[in-house]
């Protein structure tokens, strides 16, 4: 049971850096090593159970060995009582007292004897429950080891995965797509940005137009009919006068 054990640990030792790259191998080895040791703690615990039974029926039989040695002792004081008191032949009396403690004796080697293996069986059992404790501690243990290994190598396995997912994302097609549409999203915001720049060029250009002209083209032309109604009337010569200052300034 104890090398099963030992062995047990110093597999987990000597495989727990490898175990996360060898993960199903050591996890099957380990649950089975687990497996092992239930069955060695239910066959202990069936043996603790037998061997209380045998000590329990011995204690049981003890007792009963010792009212028959106490029995019989007190028959063979009757005996020799009757006889002092004239109620039994002496010589008969005798002899019964003495086949009375005869078996008083051998109540008594009995009760020797079953003291004896009593004390036997309570030292087995004290040792045996001693490793039976012992057993469960190392059974919980390595549950407790194999869970958290288990764990590990599971969150491992996970990471890794990942890493590698990103590891090779800079040539995977999702991430070509993606970089061709952030290319062409900043041409075409640079366009746009070059047709507001064009409208304001054109803008400036008109107001640089007018501003050489001096006044307004619709002004001019209202100018221009207006001096055809007041050329046919010299009185009005004047007012066209002060009407194109007015107009220039």
């Amino acid at each position: 049971m104890n090398n099963l054990i030992m062995r047990l640990f110093k597999f987990i030792q000597s495989e727990a850096h490898a175990f996360l790259n060898r993960f199903e191998d050591p996890v099957k080895l380990i649950e089975q090593g687990i497996r092992d040791l239930k069955k060695d703690f239910d066959e202990s615990m069936k043996s603790v159970a037998q061997i209380k039974a045998i000590s329990i029926g011995a204690k049981k039989e003890l007792e009963v060995k010792k009212q028959i040695a106490s029995d019989y002792e007190q028959k063979a004081l009757i005996i020799l009582q009757k006889a002092k008191n004239n109620e039994l032949d002496s010589t008969e009396a005798d002899r019964l007292a003495s086949e009375a403690l005869k078996k008083r004796q051998d109540a008594l080697n009995e009760v020797q004897r079953l003291s004896e293996e009593i004390k036997k069986y309570d030292s087995s059992l004290s040792g045996m429950e001693k490793k039976i404790t012992e057993l469960k501690n190392k059974i919980k243990e390595s549950e407790n080891e194999y869970n958290s290994l288990k764990a590990r190598a599971v969150v491992a396995k996970t990471t890794k995965k990942v890493n590698q997912q990103l590891s090779s994302v800079s040539s995977d097609s999702t991430m070509a797509m993606l970089e061709e549409m952030k290319t062409k999203i900043q041409e075409e915001e640079n366009l746009a940005e070059a047709y507001a720049e064009t409208k304001t060029i054109e803008t400036s250009i008109d107001d640089e137009i007018n501003k050489a002209i001096g006044t307004n083209l619709d002004v001019q032309q209202a100018l221009s009919e207006m001096k055809q109604k007041l050329i046919a009337n010299p009185d009005n010569q004047d007012k066209i006068e002060d009407l194109k200052k007015e107009l220039d300034s």
